[in-house]
């Protein structure tokens, strides 16, 4: 944790829906602000123009601070936006951004005591031998603590938030208010099968006694995987918002860049995190769809990444899976009839929709699988394909043609699968996806 960091000022988490409706606004106008109206109008309506949003380090730090003091569901929305920002937002401002996968404003010792009392007992510091009231992380859901139990065991504490399961609901309502009436969102597209998805996941991911039951489900369906570990669950100091676990030691996966981690080594990490994610659509059927960079610890020492927060994991209804089998398979063979058929299944596809809007469909896909057809390691360093597929899916996304809303639990996988490509591309790797993805399309199973 840096110094700066560990000296931050502590803010109390707002948990009236008035207080965060405020905030949220600040933190649009503080956005509005920094674009001016023709960059506002080219992010909205996805005009061509330079493909970079424009804005000051000043103002971005406005926009962060705005968002890491609400924490929560607008908070989370941000993290989404700060995925890889190195090619829409400038680099100064991309970095600053970034600060939101990490750190949100820890909350201050009096709210901590407070939840901590209710969880664990007025005298729950006599549970442990030390406790350290500095977290070492602070994010929008709850921050980490390091400790060591009475018995000794040295533990990761993920404490909770106040209000903030609360104002869940609200904050997506205030969300949704603001797009409705800001054109944020093409005209008939309709945003509430998005947002009430959002709501269910954020919900289950303020649930750290659920989080607990998805991490153990997920070390079973796992194994003995030398090459990936998770953290234990102790469940004797864990509730639903209290979480405790194994303290892990590793390097956040992105900052193997930062330090000049030879080539290999970056080609392993996102080789394990490729192959990962194809294990846990086509053989667990359980996906942590949360491809948050600093939810990935890579251990240099044995060659292991370490894998951490299953708040928001999901499992995969057997139908689905066979739909993305025959989608790989069609689109790594430039099968277009199949590839038709599989959009129109998934909802990417009105059924009977002009036969432009399906040829640009199908044409946004043919490029989003490129890694798929290419023989041995494709090189996401050199690629590139995200500033191709972002251009392409965003003037797509805004034309009046197309209106059709994909299937809800279609977007949070595509949404993970995004997180790797991106965590590739951040790693400047070198990965087979060819390869990796051959047995299970190619397979008994993918041909039944």
């Amino acid at each position: 944790m840096s110094e700066d960091s560990r000296n931050q000022r502590s803010n109390a988490v707002p948990s009236s829906r008035l207080g965060r409706l405020y905030h949220l606004g600040r933190a649009s106008g503080d956005l509005a602000l920094g674009l001016g109206w023709q960059g506002l109008r080219e992010m909205v309506r996805g005009s061509e123009g330079s493909g970079r949003i424009e804005i000051s380090p000043a103002q971005a730090r406005r926009i962060t601070e705005r968002l890491g003091h609400m924490r929560g569901a607008v908070m989370k929305m941000g993290q989404l936006m700060s995925m890889d920002g190195s090619d829409v937002l400038g680099p100064e401002v991309a970095e600053i951004m970034g600060a939101l996968r990490h750190e949100a404003d820890p909350m201050p010792l009096s709210q901590l005591d407070s939840v901590m009392r209710r969880e664990l007992g007025k005298d729950w510091q006599k549970r442990f031998q030390s406790f350290d009231f500095t977290p070492i992380a602070a994010a929008s859901i709850g921050q980490v603590h390091r400790a060591v139990a009475a018995d000794g065991r040295e533990l990761a504490l993920k404490v909770q938030f106040p209000g903030v399961r609360e104002s869940i609901d609200s904050d997506l309502n205030n969300l949704g208010f603001l797009i409705r009436n800001t054109g944020m969102m093409p005209e008939g597209v309709d945003i509430d099968p998005l947002l009430e998805e959002g709501r269910r996941q954020l919900h289950q991911e303020a649930d750290y006694e659920a989080e607990a039951d998805a991490l153990a489900a997920y070390g079973a369906a796992l194994g003995d995987d030398p090459e990936l570990r998770l953290p234990r669950v102790h469940r004797d100091l864990t509730t639903q918002r209290v979480l405790a676990m194994d303290f892990i030691h590793g390097t956040p996966v992105d900052q193997l860049v930062e330090q000049d981690t030879p080539q290999a080594v970056r080609d392993h990490a996102a080789t394990l995190l490729s192959r990962l994610s194809l294990r846990e659509l086509f053989e667990f059927r359980l996906i942590q769809t949360d491809p948050n960079f600093s939810n990935f610890l890579y251990d240099a020492r044995h060659g292991c990444l370490m894998l951490l927060d299953f708040g928001a994991t999901h499992s995969v209804p057997p139908e689905l899976e066979a739909l993305y089998r025959r989608m790989g398979r069609a689109a790594r063979d430039r099968d277009r009839e199949e590839l038709r058929a599989t959009c129109e299944a998934m909802g990417y596809l009105r059924p009977g929709a002009p036969e432009a809007e399906t040829q640009a469909m199908l044409e946004l896909l043919e490029m989003t699988s490129e890694p798929l057809r290419h023989a041995g390691p494709y090189d996401f360093g050199a690629s590139d394909l995200f500033e191709r597929v972002y251009h392409r899916g965003r003037a797509m996304f805004f034309s009046d043609r197309f209106g059709s809303t994909p299937a809800t639990e279609t977007l949070f996988l595509h949404r993970k699968f995004m997180g790797t490509f991106m965590l590739c591309r951040r790693l400047r790797a070198r990965v087979d996806i060819n390869g990796l993805l051959a047995p299970y399309l190619d397979s008994a199973e993918a041909e039944a």
